[in-house]
């Protein structure tokens, strides 16, 4: 469902503010809030949320289904496994990579018979340094994760991320830190199920 970007803005800040407290966490958040895009920017080009102020709201459905994962896998008791803090810097960081990577392009699309000029989102990446670990990347320039934040944030996308051919990387990730799969099972289910297409 599609929220008002403002609205949006305003939950994301909040739940940032409430648990992130770590040191640098403000300098990463005036980053976001200010110099990235982030709060704009689509979550795609052509998939989940290709849409203005949709990389924002992705963010804050994998929040959501992230903690209901978390409740149902270790129970009202979770804070003895998992912080609020860490579901929070997982959740709401995971897709920080795709900031100030989209623009606004036109081609050329065949409408009721005539050929007219459409917008749609053009990726272009500056800094090619892959996903999830794109994502760890800019977090810990800002401020430090721990191993089963970065495995999370760096494995969200499972078998759907490009370095899985030919490597056990992913398997030995999963088996070895379970908030990985939580944080995939959690992004996929955000993408497919409470987000939309145009």
């Amino acid at each position: 469902m599609e929220k008002d970007i403002e609205q949006v803005r305003e939950e994301y800040t909040k739940i940032y503010k409430t648990y992130i407290k770590r040191e640098g966490a403000d300098k990463l958040l005036e980053y976001i809030s200010n110099t990235s895009d982030f709060f704009i920017a689509p979550a795609s080009g052509r998939r989940h949320s290709n849409f203005e102020g949709g990389l924002a709201l992705h963010s804050l459905n994998v929040y959501k289904r992230l903690k209901a994962n978390i409740l149902l896998e270790y129970g009202e008791d979770y804070n003895k496994t998992i912080s609020d803090e860490s579901i929070a810097i997982i959740a709401l960081l995971h897709d920080i990579c795709k900031v100030n990577t989209y623009t606004v392009d036109y081609r050329n699309q065949k409408v009721n018979g005539q050929w007219i000029q459409v917008p749609y989102f053009a990726y272009n990446n500056p800094l090619p340094y892959g996903h999830g670990e794109k994502s760890v990347y800019i977090v810990n320039g800002y401020m430090r994760l721990t191993r089963e934040e970065a495995m999370a944030i760096n494995w969200h996308m499972g078998p759907f991320d490009p370095r899985n051919q030919g490597s056990t990387d992913l398997y030995e990730a999963f088996r070895r830190f379970p908030l990985a799969v939580l944080m995939f099972a959690s992004d996929l289910e955000a993408s497919y199920l409470d987000e939309e297409v145009r």
